[in-house]
């Protein structure tokens, strides 16, 4: 490959020309006939015997150039890119400018690349951390919800009470007549949880197991299947079984068993802790988040359109993986929550814009400061996905592409640099 032409153009487009020696080109060419020539008939010859000048004579002289042209260009592409440092957030348009056995090819791409960007101030910029206070009550309601983990369920002798774990049949009528969707059996329903419509769990509290009763409600104006909405209805209602919740009381037996502590006092010692380096993390999160906010206020430039719509498709590819572990089809997904996939993926473009101009205005502090990831970075990055993915470090090494895991630790630094230069205030609330 040997870059003919660099040049700058408009709206973030890059123009190369390269070209290919001769000698390349025929080669290429030469691979070409051998795959592609046996799909050409040829009288007097069995189909996939004829020779590539009979070929040629028959089919045009340039019948395989095309077919050169694109298993050579990647590669040529690829060296082109690099020699000249451009870094292309787009497909190129390509266009064959010559090629002949005798001279080569010369080729062109056109390209989006990443746009030059400006920003303004990034140091001395001021923000407040606010760390929230674990309050006592914080830390009982964590303690409540192991108990409530913890738990035994038993059967209740006497009367339903809020809370209690019911087992029911019930089937819905409307003026005498049975409706579609109202009836089920051996239903588990908690009373108090407002799983069903307002007014019937309540009527279930103070009955026993074992009863046979009516309870009559009215649907909410507003209720999803419009055919009931407002509507008065009797639930004939069996009540099967009732259980509750025993909690196991907060003491100390109570901490040996559901943790590594021998007391109840050292158990909420820990919570406490635990908490209160989560509000830390989390006030840090905020104070950075807000300062990088403020940096991607002064950044100027034109950023291309495909770079938003890229962001969007891998955001589109990330929520449809997710979606897959839970057995669910992006498609089936659109179409439940009664929108289209133009609806879906604008969803997406606020959150996408800004998380390119996050990349973009981080990448200018890192250029500006010289910031870069070191071969200790990246192998400790390296290290830590091994770690998290329970893979060899090698292996990692194998799939992740250096430069790009090193840009983006080079971003993480910057992000660091950014707040180590900025006046923050600490307060708790």
């Amino acid at each position: 490959m040997n870059l003919v032409k660099s040049e700058k153009l408009e709206n973030s487009k890059h123009e190369l020309q390269f070209s290919v020696d001769a000698a390349a080109f025929n080669e290429a060419v030469e691979k070409a006939f051998k795959r592609e020539g046996r799909k050409y008939s040829i009288p007097g010859f069995r189909k996939g015997k004829a020779p590539r000048h009979m070929i040629e004579k028959m089919y045009g002289a340039d019948i395989f150039h095309y077919d050169a042209i694109n298993d050579i260009f990647p590669e040529a592409y690829e060296a082109a890119v690099k020699e000249t440092g451009i870094e292309p957030v787009d497909r190129p348009e390509v266009e064959v400018v010559s090629m002949s056995a005798e001279e080569g090819a010369v080729l062109k791409a056109v390209v989006t690349v990443k746009p030059e960007v400006k920003i303004g101030e990034y140091k001395g910029l001021e923000a407040v951390k606010t760390v929230k206070a674990v309050e006592d009550s914080a830390v009982d309601a964590e303690i409540d919800r192991m108990r409530e983990r913890n738990a035994r369920i038993l059967t209740r002798e006497g009367k339903a009470e809020n809370g209690d774990i019911t087992d029911i049949d019930f089937e819905g009528f409307i003026d005498g007549t049975a409706f579609e969707g109202g009836k089920g059996e051996h239903f588990s329903l908690t009373l108090g949880s407002g799983q069903f419509i307002p007014g019937f769990e309540d009527q279930i509290v103070g009955h026993e197991a074992g009863e046979e009763f009516d309870v009559n409600v009215k649907f909410p104006e507003e209720y999803q299947a419009a055919e009931l909405a407002g509507k008065d209805a009797t639930f004939k209602v069996k009540l099967h079984e009732v259980k509750y919740k025993e909690l196991p009381v907060a003491d100390d037996e109570f901490a040996k068993d559901v943790s590594e502590y021998d007391t109840i006092d050292e158990l909420k010692a820990s919570i406490r802790k635990n908490m209160e380096e989560s509000n830390e993390k989390q006030a840090e999160l905020e104070v950075e988040n807000a300062l990088v906010d403020k940096v991607i206020e002064t950044l100027e430039g034109d950023i291309p359109a495909v770079m938003i719509e890229n962001r969007i498709d891998e955001m589109v590819r990330d929520f449809e993986y997710r979606l897959g572990q839970q057995g669910l089809r992006l498609e089936d997904y659109i179409k439940y929550t009664g929108g289209d996939e133009a609806k879906f993926r604008e969803g997406f473009k606020d959150q996408a814009d800004k998380q390119v101009k996050i990349r973009l205005a981080l990448e200018a502090v890192a250029d500006a400061e010289g910031i870069v990831a070191t071969e200790e970075d990246f192998e400790n990055e390296l290290s830590r996905i091994a770690g998290m993915y329970q893979m060899e470090v090698d292996k990692v090494r194998s799939l992740v592409p250096e430069t790009e895991v090193k840009r983006d630790l080079a971003v993480n630094k910057a992000i660091d640099f950014i707040k180590s230069n900025a006046k923050i205030t600490t307060e708790t609330k």
